[in-house]
């Protein structure tokens, strides 16, 4: 089940990223398309740096598949992006998809779950771009709060010299 983008003018700009990477050599596995403001959940495959929707968030239903050779690739260009607030590594041996999540600059990463993903005692925020500390839990109790330490003297207090 999907909804609509929230404007003609959201509509209009996803649509530009599909087109533009369409016209770039991306090939369009699913969707592509709108009925209105209801954009058809979209995957793009062979998705390069060139294309727009490479480094802009599309704040719509369009997923990029950005093909690459080995670990390190694939970190890599999940890292490349001025952006880090939610990242997924999904993998057979969960080990080794831990040390993978570990090299990712995200303020989340999820191993073999979603990005789609929030539980309200726990810490939430980005990193780069994606945001200023976090709120959630204790970690809302240290970013909005701040430590002091007061004392009051109820009688004058003698200083020997």
């Amino acid at each position: 089940m999907i909804g609509p983008v929230v404007d003609d003018a959201s509509r209009e700009r996803i649509l530009e990223l599909i087109e533009d990477a369409r016209g770039k050599g991306a090939e369009v596995l699913a969707g592509g398309d709108a009925d209105g403001n209801v954009i058809a959940p979209t995957v793009l495959a062979n998705v390069t740096p060139e294309m727009r929707i490479y480094s802009e968030e599309s704040f719509g239903p369009v997923v990029a598949v950005v093909p690459v050779d080995g670990d390190d690739e694939a970190v890599r260009v999940a890292n490349d992006t001025e952006y880090g607030l939610a990242a997924a590594v999904f993998g057979e041996d969960v080990d080794h998809a831990l040390d993978i999540a570990r090299r990712i600059e995200s303020g989340i990463c999820h191993v073999n779950s979603s990005t789609v993903h929030d539980e309200p005692q726990m810490p939430f925020g980005g990193v780069k771009a994606s945001g200023w500390g976090r709120f959630g839990g204790t970690a809302a109790l240290q970013e909005f709060t701040e430590l002091r330490w007061m004392s009051v003297q109820q009688a004058p207090r003698h200083y020997p010299i």
